[in-house]
């Protein structure tokens, strides 16, 4: 019986020497029985051939097509020979879409009587004890070091290809990023709102005179008590010096309360909290520019570093967002109004995410769906070039031209002018009449067709529509006269017979009295 068994370092075949004995034994017992030492082992199976592997990409090669239940080139030429020596018995094969490769492709053509084994607990328990000594086995062809290098690589190796791995391509890291930005702007906003209520019970006029959440925590870290704004230079931190001054004459007359060291020292440390938290945004902001610029290039340029990272984290990933159409991600992030409206029967969204992209701030307000509309479609490509695209060094041409296409749009709609996508197919319209034009033409002999009102002809087909309707019609009513002469010309014979009835019967009366008498 013969036993196929792949490994890391190459194909290998064994034969299994008591096959008769290994039919009658039970399953549970095959571990037992035959793979319960190295010694044992190796006296049930021989090694009868082993081809190694050339290079890893032939390893990684090889391992996928066994994946998938495929029969590599290596594996094929690996078993013709052996397998047309053996005359018969049975073949065990770990995989059992391999084993119908392995049987329509080379045991169909030699015609040969072996049984393939697949797939049974029998088989499952052969590999099992195969794999507990498989190091023992091939001593003799590859140490089990080199073996365990060349288990860790290929795993390493076939890991890369089937991710399809890079370093730089990595969108989890984009999509953490933006989910601790939003969550830093919410916490920077609350430490400050904090800060300034605190502090503004000793300074109110503080805050109406410096809105900048980190300015303001700068002045309390370095004044503290608003006696000491008088006796310092606050020229470091703030750039207008009239700002300065208003701040030193309204901490001279300023109404807030008299507070204790103790309490200035938990304000400080509050507003360190703040300037250390807006330090770390920059340098995320920084991170996620970075990352932005060399996981989807052109994405970023379409809309922005934020608005592409908040597109990626809200499809869930790169490829996820590449799988979906214009139409979905122009309205990604408004699911709840597009449902409502779905519902309520009213209008959907127009926009989602993408509104907050600086090409819709740009339009006019009743410009904005429809450069939604044209920048959704632009994005979608972009992005399935960014997903998609096998090449490290970012083609960002795609990019560009979609961005100055949005941007021609967009001046198009502002100037209130009118584009056909294709002017062959857009419909003719009437030229305008220009009274210049008219009078030159008046003037000079020469004849000007500038001058002409040129109206659009109509359709043909239209014309005969009409032409059968009139025709329909005038047939129609034909129809309906001669039906009313027969109509008349009946009702006249009939009152003619009636008549002639009347008269017939006065006759009649007329004699039968005159013979009476």
């Amino acid at each position: 019986m013969l036993v196929l068994f792949e490994t890391p370092a190459g194909y290998s075949l064994f034969k299994f020497n008591n096959e008769k004995k290994f039919l009658k034994t039970d399953s549970s017992d095959i571990h037992d029985e035959f793979f319960s030492s190295k010694e044992k082992a190796a006296k049930n199976l021989e090694l009868l051939q082993f081809q190694p592997f050339e290079d890893t990409a032939q390893a990684v090669a090889a391992t996928t097509s066994l994946m998938e239940g495929e029969l590599h080139a290596s594996l094929k030429n690996f078993l013709k020979k052996p397998l047309k020596k053996a005359s018969g018995g049975g073949f065990c094969i770990a995989d059992k879409a391999l084993a119908l490769s392995i049987k329509d492709e080379i045991l169909k053509k030699n015609s040969s009587a072996i049984n393939i084994m697949s797939g049974d607990s029998k088989t499952s328990e052969l590999f099992r004890g195969l794999r507990c000594h498989v190091q023992d086995l091939l001593e003799e062809k590859i140490s089990s070091q080199d073996y365990k290098s060349m288990q860790l690589g290929l795993s390493h190796s076939l890991g890369r290809y089937k991710l399809k791995f890079s370093s730089d391509k990595v969108d989890t890291m984009v999509i953490q990023a933006v989910g601790l930005l939003d969550e830093l702007d919410k916490e920077i906003n609350t430490y400050a709102m904090r800060v300034k209520e605190w502090y503004g019970w000793h300074f109110p006029e503080l805050q109406g005179l410096v809105g900048d959440n980190a300015t303001y925590a700068k002045l309390v870290l370095k004044c503290g008590i608003r006696t000491n704004y008088r006796s310092h230079d606050l020229s470091s931190i703030l750039e207008d010096e009239s700002v300065e001054a208003a701040i030193k004459e309204a901490a001279e007359i300023s109404m807030g309360t008299e507070i204790a060291d103790m309490d200035i020292e938990h304000m400080s440390s509050l507003a360190q909290q703040v300037l250390s938290l807006t330090e770390y945004r920059a340098q995320l902001w920084e991170y996620l520019k970075n990352r932005m610029n060399a996981i989807a290039p052109n994405l970023t340029i379409m809309v922005g570093e934020l608005v592409g990272a908040r597109l990626i984290s809200h499809a869930g990933s790169l490829l996820n967002l590449a799988k979906q159409p214009a139409s979905t991600v122009q309205i990604l992030g408004a699911e709840k109004a597009l449902f409502r409206a779905l519902k309520t029967k009213h209008d959907t969204p127009k926009y989602g995410l993408i509104y907050h992209a600086s090409l819709i701030g740009q339009a006019a307000p009743k410009h904005k769906g429809k450069i939604s509309r044209v920048l959704a479609a632009k994005t979608a490509l972009c992005v399935r070039v960014d997903a998609l695209s096998d090449d490290i060094t970012a083609d960002t041409t795609i990019g560009f031209e979609g961005r100055a296409k949005v941007e021609a749009r967009l001046r198009q709609l502002d100037t209130g002018g009118h584009v056909t996508p294709n002017k062959k197919l857009g419909a003719r319209t009437t030229s305008k009449y220009d009274p210049v034009a008219a009078k030159t033409a008046a003037a000079a002999p020469s004849y000007n067709d500038a001058s002409d009102m040129v109206l659009t002809p109509k359709s043909s087909s239209k014309k005969k529509k009409k032409d059968k309707k009139r025709k329909s019609s005038d047939s129609d009513d034909e129809e309906e006269k001669k039906s009313a002469k027969k109509e008349k010309k009946k009702r006249k014979a009939e009152e003619e017979e009636e008549d002639n009835g009347e008269e017939k019967k006065s006759a009649k009366k007329k004699k039968k009295k005159k013979s009476k008498e």
